[in-house]
Formats: structure tokens, C-alpha cells, sequence
């Protein structure tokens, strides 16, 4: 099964939101950096308003592999939580286990097939009906900047392509600093390769190739550019990037050591947790040559199925508390995402927010909106993970060629 969704704090907003009677929500997660774990801390907050007791079972973990390595232990055992952070095609695998609770009266009741773009929707159904709510969108293919950074090497604006990029990566290492923060952990890895094959190809070759899996794609021309562009950000790390999380890279960019960081928004609630202002301390940008196009990781969570009554109202609150336009608000506010709504009034967000949410809406209308794989809202678990350690083999060892990594990639493509 796949990665763990934000279950663990919806099941809190929901239990938290509409409960007659006082319940518990025991919600796993894998928010525990600085502004991930603000947002948490905000459901927490409504759940325990209303009177419930809020469970909190963090692990920690970026990408929630740890996570899921937890929640399938204790659904095997038949003591599954209320809710649990698990998004994109991992939810579905989970449904066809049987596990999930059906939503649909609760979607029904508070239009959730109106609020949301059908390209979200779409992910949070299994055989048509609700069995996740989802409580925000990320956008992946970001590139993050210190003002500091780049005032002191002499870049005076975002590269808009990987031309741009490079050039500016020459001078931040001429001026003595490291020109991308990185860290060494495969979903790291890939978050930056699909914004570069997403830049390099364009939305279209990125289905073809990262969605679709075709063969073609992924054995061709645009492929192999692809991956010379990644090989080549690597030369621009510093030595002590494997194993380093993603949120010690942002701070390395907090602190003015670094230029440059190819991250999804979560990076921005780091930055607003640490005090930075947006456009003054730190700015943000499309990844180089996407600007017209929007890799989207939706955060939401799976909601179990659960014998006693006290808790199933707990966790529909929960549920309700996480789709509502007050909670979408003040948790996107922390988190660095921008709500899932549609029509969400945007007057309280930062202006990085604000292109996001223009970007996602015009994209969705484009054909530019695509789902990241390195977030786990594109391919099913298996091959994702096989293509994920072939890139990471790739980024980590200057022994393997391109060629040979085109051949892996595709091969890796058709685990099922």
C-alpha cells in the first residue's frame, strides 16, 4: 500500500467539528516539522473544542513512508486509527481492502462534488464514493530562493529556465555559497527530477512519461536531456546533503548559505515559521521552464471503518472540520498550501500563495495540471518506488550513465 495521508489531523478537525457527544480521534500523520506541525496543531485545536480527545500519532518522516509502515501494522492487527494522512493512488489500494469507511452522506450534505476540482475529487473516490477528505494542495514544482543569497552573488532575478538556472548556480558558487540546498533521500531525489523532466519536456511529454509510463517517452531524447539536467543541479549540492531532511535544506537557505532550493510549498511554512517574509527574505518561483504547467500533491486522509458509533460521529466531525472554508483557511496559513476549495477567499495569503492558487485554477483549465509522482498522487506504490531508486542510483553514483538509467527507469516502470 501506498503513503499515509494526513489522516490524523482530519480525524481531528472532524471529531473536533460537529460531535453531539464528546469522542476520540486518534489521527496518524507525518507533520511534525515547524509549520506542518502548526497546521496540526490548528486541528487539534478545533477537535478539542468540541470536546473531543485528540490522539495524536505522529511519525515522523517527510514523505510518510515510515508512516505507512505503522498504519499497515496496526490495520493488520484490527485496531486501526480513526483517520490517517494517505493520498493518490494509495488510497484506492486501501479501499480495495475493505477497510475504509464510505462518506458519502457527509459529501452529500456539504457538496463536497462542488467544492472540489473533479481532478481532486477524482482521487478521493473509490468505485465512485468518498472514503477521503482532502485538506489542501501543494504545489511541488517550486524553486525557493534566499534574497540574501542572491543579492550576495549578484543574481538579480528567478531563473525562468535551467539555462538561467545554471548561471546563476555559477555565481552563487563563485561568491562562496552553496548554490542548491538538497537533501539525499530518494523522494527528495524525485521531487526535483520530475520538475526538471516537467521543465525540460512540458505537461505533455510529463504524462506521457512520468503518468503513463510510456516506454517511448521514457527511452527518448527529451528523457535523456532530462536526465542530464538532473546530473548536472547535483553538481551544485554540497557534500554533506545525503541523509539531510528537507526542512534542515530550507533552513540552510533561512540562514543565507544557500541560493537555491527545488522543493514543493511545505518549504514556505518553514520560512513563515522562522519569520521570514515572502518577496523580501525569500522568494519563489516556478521550477525553471514550468511555469505554465502545476505538479500537484493533495494532502488528505483516509477515514477507517470503526464499530463503536461514539467514534464514527468523531470522525465524521473530523472529516467535516477538514473540508470546511475556516479550517481550509488558517491550516493553508501554516502549512504553506493553498486550500482545496474552490472560490476560497484568498485576501489573508501571501502573494506565493496567490499565484499558486491562479496557477492551479488556470492549469486545471489548461491541461497543464499534473499529478507528482514523488508525492504519491500519479502511479501505483510499486513502480513508483522502483523508479524512485533507479533515480536515486542515478543522482548518487556518477558510474551509472545515462543511457543505463533510461534502460533501468524503464524497466522499473512496469511494476505493477
Amino acid at each position: 500500500m501506498g503513503k499515509l495521508t494526513h489522516v490524523a489531523v482530519a480525524a481531528i478537525g472532524l471529531a473536533a467539528a460537529l460531535s453531539a457527544s464528546a469522542g476520540e480521534v486518534e489521527v496518524l500523520h507525518y507533520w511534525t516539522s515547524g509549520g506542518q506541525a502548526r497546521s496540526a496543531a490548528e486541528l487539534k485545536k478545533i477537535m478539542q473544542s468540541k470536546g473531543h480527545t485528540w490522539r495524536d500519532f505522529a511519525v515522523a518522516g517527510g514523505g510518510g513512508d515510515s508512516a505507512m509502515t505503522v498504519l499497515k501494522s496496526r490495520v493488520i492487527s484490527g485496531n486501526p486509527p480513526s483517520a490517517a494522512q494517505v493520498k493518490g493512488p494509495a488510497i484506492q489500494e486501501w479501499a480495495a481492502e475493505g477497510v475504509l469507511a464510505n462518506m458519502d452522506a457527509l459529501a452529500r450534505a456539504e457538496k463536497w462534488d462542488e467544492a472540489l476540482p473533479k481532478v481532486v475529487a477524482d482521487v478521493m473516490k473509490y468505485k465512485g464514493s468518498y472514503v477521503a477528505a482532502p485538506v489542501n494542495v501543494h504545489r511541488v514544482n517550486w524553486l525557493w530562493a534566499s534574497s540574501d543569497a542572491l543579492k550576495k552573488a549578484g543574481v538579480s532575478a528567478m531563473p525562468k529556465n535551467w539555462d538561467e538556472f545554471f548561471a546563476a548556480a555559477d555565481k552563487l558558487k563563485a561568491a562562496g555559497l552553496i548554490p542548491v540546498a538538497h537533501g539525499g533521500q530518494n523522494w527528495q531525489d524525485f521531487t526535483t527530477f520530475e520538475s526538471v523532466v516537467l521543465g525540460v519536456g512540458g505537461p505533455k511529454f510529463y504524462q506521457d512519461a512520468m503518468v503513463r509510463l510510456d516506454d517511448k517517452a521514457l527511452t527518448s531524447d527529451t528523457m535523456k536531456k532530462s536526465l542530464e539536467t538532473f546530473r548536472r543541479i547535483k553538481s551544485y549540492t554540497d557534500p554533506a546533503a545525503p541523509g539531510r531532511d528537507w526542512n534542515l535544506a530550507t533552513a540552510m537557505l533561512i540562514q543565507g548559505k544557500a541560493g537555491f532550493q527545488l522543493m514543493g510549498d511545505w518549504a514556505k511554512g518553514e520560512f513563515i515559521a522562522a519569520g521570514k517574509a515572502p518577496g523580501k527574505d525569500f522568494l519563489c518561483a516556478a521550477a525553471p521552464g514550468t511555469a505554465n504547467a502545476f505538479t500537484f500533491n493533495v494532502d488528505s486522509f483516509i477515514l477507517f471503518k470503526l464499530k463503536d458509533a461514539g467514534a464514527q460521529k468523531a470522525q465524521s466531525d473530523l472529516a467535516s472540520a477538514i473540508m470546511s472554508s475556516e479550517l481550509q483557511e488558517v491550516f493553508n496559513l501554516n502549512k504553506g498550501s493553498i486550500p482545496v476549495r474552490t472560490g476560497q477567499k484568498m485576501d489573508k495569503f501571501d502573494d506565493c500563495a496567490k499565484l499558486s492558487s491562479k496557477d492551479f485554477s488556470d492549469t486545471a483549465k489548461s491541461g497543464g495540471l499534473v499529478p507528482s509522482v514523488a508525492h504519491g498522487m500519479a502511479i501505483a506504490p510499486a513502480a513508483e518506488g522502483a523508479i524512485k531508486d533507479v533515480v536515486s542510483q542515478f543522482w548518487n553514483d556518477d558510474k551509472v550513465s545515462v543511457a543505463d538509467a533510461m534502460k533501468k527507469i524503464a524497466a522499473a516502470a512496469k511494476n505493477k
